[in-house]
């Protein structure tokens, strides 16, 4: 499993690292050109994920009709493109322009799609969990590259790696990942669209774009305020994000475990929002503010424990939304399904930018922490009504021990949940209910 990986979990490390290096001085940096605002900041921020909301399903149904490897590529291409418009950006237009072709450039849910094709379902978890750990390191390493580098070479550099990496990331594509198998599923045809009314998918999405939606409020919020209120230089930003993302790192673990492991995902993703809710009550009673002409004179103490606690409930969230997503997912459907679910995220994105530039024009940032709050209870009492998904397994028969004849008994068959063919391995796989049919059963059925 790990060969099969791990040249993916490269390619989505270094363009997850692409995107978030220049989160932390991005607001400060486009504030500084002529005619911008807290609006147009936040638009700024939040601009690429309204492209990569839109392209996430083409994208997605592109992969699961044409392949893998050609979307990722074509993905990754637009993203280099639009990295180096925003490299040589000296107003806000252009660089709006390069964050909006870095968006259409939407492969993570192709990436991820291609990592549940190329391992079994009782390994997913570990993938998923591998796949999470490289974005946190990549986010980690963000957090200190950014203001660094950033306030050494200038933002603009960063943009210029960002498109690096992207070019970088085809050459591991082609040179180190194997193709994905041959899967068919016919079948399943009649069904093609069920996914975009399944409640349980609709919750996660929600779910994504309300974990996005925050996180890019977050990042908005954090570099002006030590900027402006507190005093700090962009290249002190690291003092704070670095502890923040080893508390984030730190909470992973443990979060995989109960939700993998234990099949406690509900309770973790209740918790990893408890966590959200009381970051930004800290935030709202810490006094910090985005007034430019404010006095540097406050404690930041509180501010920055509300972003600690911030950066663990999006941690313990991390590892496990992508996973728990493609459990409620037929085989089929996992790149349209996972395009959805991203699609969702970006849109969060989006509007924890946009929305949020708008609402510092007009309201003070304890207002909107106060709301942001009610919105983590109402989210609280949507994810109770979620399920967590049910145990099941997985049989791999060989197509030459089966009878094709027999294999549309399987529609009909209770506990059957799912069945389909890897052409590649010659396999006939069988995702069932232990608790109404036995693996037993089912090879008799086949034969």
């Amino acid at each position: 499993m790990i060969k099969s990986i791990m040249p993916l979990n490269a390619i989505i490390a270094l363009r997850f690292l692409g995107l978030f290096i220049v989160l932390p001085v991005i607001s400060v940096y486009a504030l500084s050109m002529p005619g911008a605002n807290n609006t147009i900041v936040g638009i700024v921020i939040g601009g690429y994920a309204i492209t990569q909301m839109l392209f996430q399903v083409p994208f997605g149904i592109m992969s699961d009709k044409l392949g893998r490897k050609g979307t990722i590529i074509t993905g990754l291409l637009v993203f280099a493109i639009g990295s180096i418009f925003a490299a040589i950006a000296t107003d806000i237009p252009t660089l709006l322009l390069g964050r909006f072709l870095q968006g259409a450039g939407a492969i993570g849910s192709v990436v991820t799609a291609m990592i549940s094709d190329l391992v079994k379902e009782e390994q997913r978890p570990k993938a998923m969990a591998t796949m999470g750990g490289s974005i946190a390191l990549s986010f980690a390493v963000s957090m200190i590259a950014g203001p660094v580098i950033g306030s050494a070479l200038g933002v603009s550099s960063l943009f210029w790696i960002v498109a690096f990496l992207a070019l970088f990331s085809i050459v591991v594509l082609v040179k180190f990942v194997p193709d994905a198998p041959h899967i068919i599923h016919t079948y399943h045809n009649k069904d093609r669209f069920g996914f975009l009314v399944n409640g349980n998918l609709i919750k996660m999405n929600i779910t994504n774009m309300l974990q996005k939606g925050m996180m890019t409020f977050a990042f908005m919020i954090i570099p002006i305020v030590l900027t402006k209120t507190y005093g700090w230089q962009i290249s002190e930003l690291w003092k704070i994000y670095l502890p923040a993302m080893i508390a984030g790192i730190l909470a992973m673990a443990p979060a995989a475990i109960l939700s993998e492991k234990k099949g406690m995902f509900k309770q973790v993703l209740i918790v990893g929002i408890v966590f959200f809710g009381l970051s930004y009550y800290l935030i709202s009673i810490s006094g910090a503010t985005i007034s430019l002409d404010d006095t540097t004179n406050k404690s930041w103490t509180l501010f920055a424990i509300a972003i600690i606690i911030f950066f663990i409930g999006f941690n313990m969230h991390e590892p496990i939304m992508q996973s728990l997503t493609t459990r409620y997912a037929r085989v089929n459907q996992r790149g349209a399904v996972l395009g959805v679910f991203n699609s969702f995220g970006y849109f969060g994105t989006f509007i924890g930018g946009f929305v949020g530039g708008v609402y510092l024009d007009k309201m003070p940032l304890s207002s909107i922490a106060i709301g942001i709050l009610i919105i983590c209870v109402l989210w609280i009492a949507l994810i109770l009504t979620l399920p967590n998904p049910a145990k099941t397994k997985n049989v791999y028969i060989h197509v030459d021990n089966t009878n094709e004849d027999n294999y549309i008994k399987l529609d009909s068959v209770d506990g059957c949940i799912e069945w389909y063919i890897n052409n590649t391995e010659k396999l006939v796989i069988v995702k069932y209910d232990s608790t109404k049919i036995d693996e037993n059963r089912i090879k008799e059925m086949l034969q």
